[in-house]
């Protein structure tokens, strides 16, 4: 909208709408008003606000306040314009905030060629590709563009603080717009692409994940690891089934061991989940995690009944003076979330060092593995073959 109401000036030629219009801001009569303004303990000479830039734009292009400021961030955001104080911010802000107008012409090259002459000529690979695309673009007038670089250099020692000021946001600002493009190499010299340097750690962690998952789990794993007391697939013998049962009073020490591994593996056994909910009692915490199982079992639960278990939820836990009131505050849908990171970082841990989890241990079944009989060697050797075979599986 703004640029289908920009006129260009008669005068400007060869230039850009943009920096047509940044030239027309700073027209003494017509442009943006600017002042000395203070800056801490500093005095900035013809220093111009934000609000006096946001009115100017929307007086010249008739738009609304809102999409000036939107055209000023642009400005900003492109270098025509630098702040004074916020320089990491490259946004306008309708207020009292300092700003002032970048160098129209040849500031790129400008200043790359004071950073060439600070460096001595050792400048990065960018930019120096940077700097001989500006010499060979602007090579009619090189020879004023690098005597203004040197001057600024030979004066940047001896200049008011002020001035100094100015100086040190205006080169600031520059590079802050123009940063650095992303490296294209590692640290070690490689050429290799950065994405694939991390394809490459992400899969050496997700190897190294594996690994340490199957170390903690492969005595649980039936395939690697022989069953206690025995494989009810090869036995026929069920005490396996029997002592693993999902409510059984007293659980096999491997089952025990098993909780310890995570949060997650104790609230996915029946049994851990029953353990922990007696140390809760013993806590008189019980409730939260009623609560917890209630909100897992709407949220996995038929729709059809959704609206009676919400209510029968809101009555029993919610609501004022409910019978298993739970004492936590924070909007509803959140509360689940807050119990279950209370559960995993501080009962969790307690729970695991509690007596009641010790007790569990003590009281844990620990099988005595199965001996096979020798008496298969009067079987068919085919059988013999197939069996051994089997065993050495599993």
């Amino acid at each position: 909208k703004a640029r289908s109401n920009f006129k260009q000036p008669k005068s400007v030629t060869n230039q850009s709408p943009m920096e047509a219009v940044v030239l027309e801001m700073q027209e003494p009569k017509t442009g943006v008003k600017s002042q000395t303004q203070r800056l801490v303990i500093t005095t900035i000479p013809h220093a111009i606000t934000g609000e006096d830039i946001v009115e100017w734009i929307s007086n010249r292009f008739k738009i609304d306040a809102a999409e000036a400021q939107l055209m000023g961030t642009l400005m900003v955001s492109y270098g025509y314009i630098y702040p004074l104080q916020d320089y990491k911010r490259l946004i306008m802000k309708a207020d009292t905030s300092l700003y002032r107008f970048q160098l129209l012409f040849y500031f790129q090259a400008i200043y790359l060629a004071k950073r060439n002459i600070r460096k001595k000529g050792m400048l990065e690979l960018h930019e120096q590709e940077q700097y001989n695309h500006l010499h060979k673009w602007m090579n009619h007038k090189w020879d004023f563009i690098v005597m203004q670089a040197k001057e600024q250099y030979r004066a940047g020692k001896e200049r008011k603080k002020p001035d100094r000021v100015v100086f040190d946001c205006q080169e600031r600002a520059y590079w802050v717009v123009h940063r650095p493009p992303i490296p294209k190499h590692t640290l070690f010299g490689l050429k290799s692409n950065i994405r694939d340097v991390l394809i490459i750690g992400i899969n050496c962690m997700y190897h190294s994940s594996l690994v340490k998952y199957t170390t903690t789990y492969k005595q649980h794993d039936p395939i690697l690891y022989p069953c206690l007391p025995s494989n009810p697939w090869l036995t026929d013998d069920v005490t396996y089934w029997d002592l693993n049962k999902p409510n059984v009073e007293n659980p096999t020490r491997m089952r025990v061991e098993r909780w310890t591994f995570s949060f997650g593996e104790l609230l996915s056994d029946p049994r851990g989940r029953a353990d922990f909910r007696l140390f809760l009692k013993k806590e008189f915490s019980g409730e939260n995690l009623a609560f917890w199982e209630a909100c897992e079992d709407l949220k996995w639960g038929a729709a059809a009944t959704m609206q009676e278990k919400a209510q029968q939820i809101y009555k029993t836990f919610l609501a004022r003076g409910a019978p298993r009131w739970i004492n936590i505050d924070g909007k509803t849908m959140e509360i689940t979330v807050i119990l279950y990171l209370n559960f995993f970082k501080d009962s969790y841990g307690r729970y695991l060092k509690s007596p009641v989890f010790k007790d569990t241990q003590i009281k844990a079944v620990s099988p005595e593995p199965h001996r096979f009989r020798l008496a298969i060697k009067h079987t068919s050797s085919g059988i013999t073959t197939l069996f051994l075979a089997l065993r050495w599986c599993l």
